[in-house]
């Protein structure tokens, strides 16, 4: 269970800036993930991210030290790149990309949660969602950051020179506005914009057809998928879920803990929330929210 953002903040100022003790939470025990063996690791200098080559030009940026285990994607054409999603702020994702190529490289968001958009104020070029709830999360927030760095959402430490009193998430300027259906041309890659609202209003997949790959932020993920926010609409989730399983993907890369799925489990995500919409599944209570789980992932939703 999360600490209050506002007791959390106390607590670090009662530490004078020193970082947390390490509690090695539960969920912690749990790592490494066992697909991760099967996948291309690549070494980076900075130890609070994890590196895997996917596919030709496809990297996977792993954060396993925070709960979230959030994963980006940086995927490459000729001419650009594009980083899809920032991640949580909390070290410099930036240098790990440039680290990778020297090619421009716009960050594209697949929903402006603040665990995907904490470095995008690092980036002259973001492309943004044309919708109201965009806007209002590219002015940044306090809670929602500090919220993430509770002891028990860490494993391990923060990285040298992270202060946690300071960390929010950072205001950032969207130079692009994006809408389903835009193109964006990578030079030899073409990825499109899909809109999947549900999540949250302005959730996309990217759509590289040539290759087969579909980049499904949110809307899908191996580990408890969070339909709770005030922002999620469900009807709008299982509609963007069909949308999904009409492309025919190869291969799923989704935005937390594991970064490859069988699109094959799309059919299966849809039954689920049909099954829990007509009230033919079960919940657990699940700290103050409920959980519908089914083999490979669950829906963590309002309670009652």
């Amino acid at each position: 269970m999360r600490i209050a953002a506002g007791m959390f903040i106390a607590f670090l100022a009662s530490l004078g800036g020193q970082q947390p003790p390490n509690l090695t939470p539960d969920w912690c025990h749990n790592l490494p993930r066992p697909e991760y063996r099967q996948l291309e690791r690549i070494s980076v200098p900075d130890k609070w991210f994890e590196l895997y080559r996917i596919r030709p030009g496809v990297f996977a940026i792993y954060e396993p030290h925070q709960q979230e285990e959030v994963i980006s994607y940086l995927i490459l054409g000729d001419k650009r790149a594009v980083l899809f999603d920032s991640g949580m702020g909390i070290s410099n994702i930036k240098q790990v990309v440039e680290h990778l190529t020297r090619l421009p490289i716009s960050v594209v968001n697949s929903h402006t949660h603040n665990d995907h958009i904490g470095d995008n104020w690092r980036f002259s070029s973001v492309y943004g969602m044309d919708t109201a709830f965009t806007r209002e999360s590219a002015k940044g927030s306090i809670a929602d950051a500090q919220a993430e760095i509770a002891p028990d959402m860490l494993c391990g430490p923060l990285p040298a020179g992270f202060n946690p009193r300071t960390y929010r998430t950072r205001a950032f300027r969207i130079t692009n506005w994006l809408h389903g259906g835009d193109k964006i041309d990578l030079g030899g890659r073409i990825l499109e914009v899909i809109s999947t609202p549900g999540h949250t209003p302005d959730s996309i997949a990217l759509w590289d057809a040539r290759n087969g790959l579909l980049f499904t932020g949110d809307m899908y993920y191996q580990g408890p998928i969070y339909l709770y926010r005030p922002e999620t609409n469900l009807d709008a989730y299982e509609a963007s879920i069909r949308k999904m399983i009409a492309l025919n993907a190869k291969l799923l890369l989704p935005s937390h803990n594991i970064p490859v799925g069988d699109p094959a489990v799309l059919p299966r995500v849809l039954a689920a929330m049909e099954q829990v919409r007509s009230g033919k599944a079960q919940p657990v209570k699940s700290g103050g929210k409920v959980e519908y789980k089914f083999e490979g992932f669950s829906f963590l939703m309002k309670g009652n």
